[in-house]
């Protein structure tokens, strides 16, 4: 019975059965079919929109497999079937020394007991009992419609009414047997038309066969040959990139080899550049490749462990460089290898290699100086060196032409060593700027190269949409139009790469020659330095042009810094033999041949470098100026004693001493040559001839003329002194003057030499020496201001003030011989009578007088001073006589005593104009008389 009372589902009509759908008369009214409940949703039911009739790819994809099936952990751990459940279900699998421990309470969270509930409880209780309140006053709304109660009121009746379970059976079948009276039309119905749905379920059925065949015909002929032959470009492709990815996987694996052969040949740049690449490469196309995982720290450290060796390399080098025998020709040593290095060296930013070189560039000076000193030692057999231990000690035992000869070769040694530095530092000057020029250029290319990506986007755009419109698979397209412009592009930088291999034969196709990203990513330019050596550029550079151009900088000056070492150097050897004033113990042709080869050190190294270093040069005017000091005292000295034992008498010219003034006509302020034999035979003339006139002078003008020659001479042999030699030869002439002043006209010789007067020789000789001098100081001021800087002219004012103070002493002189004259007349004529004899003898004491004087200047000095000091000598003469004239009341008015005077006057004249170059001398001897009142 339970079996006629089960019912299989109705199928109903839905919309998607369209094609085989009876019409359904609508004056029938149909109750609906209520479907029971569903016990496996995925199997079909009442309900039409749930029927499958053939497979469907869409529904298929959600079938219900074993796989859905999901068991919770306490359904596994609560298995009915285990008698006794296992308490070591997580731990017996954990191996043999496992040993289950108790665990220990946590010190961070709390012990919880009921008291913690307390005040929870306190506040929860008043609400309870108001919601208790509440819910008995409201009852709970009751949610059924009472009209669906009321049709089912008979059946709770019947159910409740169920006394005993062995009653259920029978009720049940009553029950079920209701339903299906209830259900009978709609029974009766579906067996009647069941034939009818078998029909329509034939036909759906052939039909969806017939579409099933059309379709895999259609698939057959038109999309499975295609969808297979992409299939196959795809495999293909995936098989290439699995292929390449390999190569290049075993190109990485042979990293580490390769950058130790390229280390054994000091090809650091090279190895650098492979380690960058193959960083590069780990971190973009092989990122995640586990066995690899490791090569990135690896290649970290022998990156750093290439840093030190190249530091160490080029400290190596260095050393090589500046400490190889100093006669090789050769001025670069090993150009290649110093290219690689400095470029290695900036590509990992160790810019303190400068710093290495410095360093050994001092050491290398000192040892230059050391190893002259040691060869020069050796070589002098004076020397014990058992005896004397140090080297200092050694090198100070030697005389000045074997000292000088061992200066001479340290210079030598460090003109070659700064052309070698100058030669080393070239090189690296021209890698800087190779590598600033290839950053600007790089920039330049990379801005071309934004302004065509800018176009080349606007146009991959309107491609994009192009796809779009057609309905293709824009993936697809980028793929297949990119993969070729990419190949070829690759294709082409690796061509173009001199360090680039070519693309194996086994090649599967072109593509392949785009996994050595490192041909397409880092581009190289090739450009050679002075010496002719290629170099390879790399983009890798991280310098910026701001330190390039510093380095560039750093790189100059330390080319400074090397000649301020050789001259450093050179000033602790010169003050080193300085100690016991052996250099201020030179005479002056060995100062000056000294000084001359320090001039000739410095602007050698000012030629090498571009910038004269100071410190030589300091040191060469320290000991100039200790030399102008001691020479300007040696000679002062010498001329103050000569001075001091002068007896200002006329003395002869040796015939050297007209040589040294014809020298100083022709032009030239210079000692001449000794002449051999000829000057020996040639007898001393009385005086000295000076551009055809002829000069009177003492012995010690004579010598003074030749120590102003050696000031003057000085100052061409050593430049540098010019302004002291100015200021010395100053003092030298202002204090000649005014000592020959304190010994003649202020009678100083009497004390002094012993002289028992100063006689009017005394003192005509001495203003023609004083003249003598006058004429020769335009000459010294043309030769000091020819080798004076402008900004120096102020100093020739000195020469000024010493021609005004000669001028004065001269004419004081020439004052001091009118004075004797005049306080010669003033005694004789204070005596004067008028009376007979005629002439009378005052006048003929006043002619011998005149006489006298006339003969004791007349070949000293020449005849216009003669006759102008004669004229003064008159002038005094005629003043003494009118005074005394007039003291006598004696008038020109032609009487006895007017005839007297007259004719003493007459022989006055007579004499005078009779003395040799006083003839055509105008005395005017008509203002003796007084005018008449």
């Amino acid at each position: 019975m339970a079996s006629s009372h089960s019912s299989s589902p109705v199928p109903q009509g839905s919309s998607s059965d369209v094609f085989f759908k009876k019409e359904v008369d609508p004056t029938k009214h149909i109750r609906p079919v209520q479907s029971l409940p569903d016990v496996c949703p995925k199997e079909p039911t009442g309900d039409s929109n749930s029927l499958c009739v053939a497979p469907s790819l869409v529904t298929d994809q959600h079938r219900w497999t074993i796989y859905h099936s999901k068991v919770n952990l306490p359904a596994a751990l609560n298995d009915p079937r285990l008698a006794k459940r296992e308490s070591d279900f997580f731990t017996k699998t954990w191996g043999l020394d496992f040993v289950d421990t108790e665990v220990i309470p946590s010190f961070y969270l709390p012990q919880i007991s009921k008291e913690h509930f307390t005040v929870y409880q306190q506040e929860i209780s008043q609400r309870e009992k108001i919601h208790e309140r509440c819910k008995n006053i409201c009852p709970p709304k009751d949610t059924f419609d009472r009209t669906l109660l009321h049709t089912h009121d008979k059946s709770r009746t019947d159910l409740e009414q169920v006394p005993k379970l062995s009653h259920y059976l029978d009720i049940v079948e009553v029950n079920i047997a209701h339903q299906i009276s209830l259900r009978s039309e709609a029974f009766f119905h579906a067996m009647t038309s069941q034939h009818e749905l078998q029909d329509y379920l034939k036909k759906t059925s052939q039909a969806v066969k017939m579409l099933r065949d059309k379709i895999a015909q259609i698939d057959k002929v038109m999309c499975e040959g295609s969808l297979h032959i992409l299939r196959l470009a795809l495999t293909r492709n995936n098989c290439v990139k699995v292929y390449n990815k390999l190569k290049l996987m075993a190109t990485v694996h042979q990293t580490q080899p390769t950058v130790q052969v390229l280390l054994s040949t000091s090809e650091f740049v090279g190895a650098l550049d492979l380690i960058a690449t193959t960083q590069e490469v780990l971190q973009q196309e092989l990122q995640g490749i586990h066995s690899f995982r490791h090569l990135g720290s690896q290649l970290c450290e022998l990156e750093k462990l290439i840093d030190k060796m190249m530091i160490a390399e080029f400290s190596t080098y260095s050393h090589s460089d500046l400490n190889r025998p100093l006669e090789d020709d050769c001025q670069i040593l090993e150009e290649e290898r110093l290219v690689s290095l400095v470029f290695g060296l900036l590509k990992q930013r160790k810019l303190n290699f400068l710093e290495i070189y410095s360093e050994e560039m001092i050491i290398t000076a000192k040892n230059i100086i050391k190893q002259c000193v040691i060869n020069k030692v050796s070589q002098i057999e004076e020397i014990d060196t058992d005896v004397v231990m140090k080297l200092a000690d050694q090198m100070r035992m030697l005389n000045f032409p074997q000292w000088f000869d061992l200066l001479k070769e340290i210079f030598s040694k460090f003109t070659i060593f700064l052309q070698r530095v100058k030669a080393t530092l070239n090189i690296i000057h021209s890698v800087v700027l190779s590598v600033l020029d290839k950053n600007r250029r790089t920039r330049e290319l990379e801005e071309i190269s934004q302004q065509k990506n800018a176009t080349k986007d606007n146009s991959l755009d309107t491609e994009v949409a192009y796809l779009i419109h057609e309905g293709m698979f824009i993936s697809d397209a980028f793929s297949e139009n990119e993969l070729t412009p990419i190949a070829i592009d690759t294709t082409s930088q690796r061509n173009a790469s001199p360090n680039s291999e070519p693309c194996s034969s086994d090649s599967v196709s072109e593509p392949e020659c785009t996994t050595d990203s490192s041909s397409s990513k880092e581009q190289t330019s090739s450009s050679a330095t002075p010496g002719g050596v290629d170099i390879m550029i790399n983009e890798d550079m991280k310098l910026t042009d701001l330190e390039l151009e510093k380095l560039a900088n750093n790189i100059q000056e330390l080319l400074y810094s090397a000649s301020d070492i050789c001259h450093d150097r050179a000033v602790k050897f010169l003050m080193s033999r300085a100690k016991d004033g052996f250099l201020e113990k030179l005479n002056s042709t060995e100062f000056i041949t000294l000084s001359r080869l320090m001039e000739t050190f410095i602007l050698d190294t000012e030629q090498i470098c571009g910038r004269k270093s100071m410190s030589l040069l300091g040191a060469l005017q320290s000991q100039a100026n200790k030399f102008v000091n001691r020479f300007h005292e040696e000679r002062k000295t010498k001329l103050s004693l000569l001075l001091d034992n002068e007896r200002w008498k006329q003395a002869d010219v040796p015939a050297e001493f007209q040589d040294l003034v014809d020298s100083i006509s022709d032009g030239k302020i210079a000692l001449p040559e000794k002449k051999s034999g000829a000057t020996e035979e040639r007898k001393p003339a009385e005086v000295l001839i000076v551009e055809g006139q002829q000069y009177a002078v003492v012995g010690t003008v004579l010598l003074l003329i030749r120590i102003i020659l050696e000031y003057c001479q000085c100052v061409d042999n050593i430049p540098s002194v010019t302004t002291d030699m100015l200021t010395r030869l100053s003092d030298l002439l202002k204090y000649f003057n005014s000592r020959s002043c304190q010994l003649v006209l202020g009678a100083g010789a009497l004390q002094v030499v012993g002289l028992k007067t100063i006689t009017t020789k005394n003192l005509a000789l001495s203003s023609r020496c004083l003249q003598l001098i006058v004429h020769y100081i335009p000459v010294i001021r043309a030769h000091f201001e020819a080798r004076l800087q402008p900004k120096q002219y102020s100093m020739l004012r000195h020469f000024d003030h010493i021609t005004k103070d000669y001028h004065d002493h001269i004419a004081e002189i020439s004052a001091k011989l009118v004075a004797i004259m005049d306080s010669l007349f003033d005694k004789l004529l204070s005596k004067y009578e008028v009376k007979a004899p005629v002439p009378s003898a005052c006048f003929r004491n006043i002619c011998k007088q005149m006489a006298k004087m006339h003969e004791a200047i007349f070949d000293l000095l020449p005849e216009e001073q003669t006759q102008m000091l004669f004229l003064r000598i008159n002038a005094s003469y005629k003043l003494h006589l009118k005074k005394q004239l007039s003291h006598l009341n004696v008038i020109n008015d032609g009487g006895p005593q007017n005839g007297l005077v007259t004719a003493d006057v007459a022989f006055y004249t007579g004499n005078l104009q009779a003395l040799k170059g006083l003839k055509d001398l105008d005395l005017n001897m008509s203002e003796i008389w007084e005018q008449k009142r």
